[in-house]
């Protein structure tokens, strides 16, 4: 079982550049089966890799602060 932030590197380490992913198939990768649990642990890794400039969250396709996030998110790599 991979941690979150490995789930998260994994699958966008898959995708086309500029592509994103939401956090619910980081988690399902954890876990296919009780996948929800795993959704705050996903979302404190992506902030995690957020500040280390691993990775950018976004909303509405522009990357935001980690501090101020509420609602939908999509992970991507930098550009």
């Amino acid at each position: 079982m991979p941690t979150p932030g490995e789930a998260i590197l994994t699958l966008l380490s898959q995708r086309q550049k500029g592509s994103s992913i939401c956090p619910s198939e980081a988690a399902r990768l954890i876990d296919p089966e009780n996948w929800r649990p795993h959704m705050v642990a996903v979302r404190t890794a992506a902030g995690d890799l957020s500040a280390s400039g691993e990775i950018e969250i976004c909303q509405g396709g522009e990357p935001v602060d980690p501090a101020s996030l509420r609602g939908p998110i999509r992970l991507r790599l930098p550009s």
